[in-house]
């Protein structure tokens, strides 16, 4: 699944997301999601969360 509707995310679920310094190399990291920062239903390039970890990034794929 991507990561593109809001109300397929919710925190708890493990996903990998891509960081906004890893967005040129498309480097993903693994995470379980803390907080959902989007506010909007859908967003093209993923739905940006927070991980337990504390790194930011939006969502590409749940695991």
């Amino acid at each position: 699944m991507n990561g593109t509707n809001r109300e397929r995310i919710t925190p708890g679920m493990q996903v990998l997301i891509v960081m906004k310094k890893d967005q040129r190399t498309g480097k993903l990291t693994e995470g379980v999601v803390k907080d959902i920062l989007t506010q909007s239903r859908s967003h093209p390039h993923g739905i940006k969360v927070r991980l337990e970890s504390g790194q930011v990034g939006r969502v590409k794929k749940s695991l």
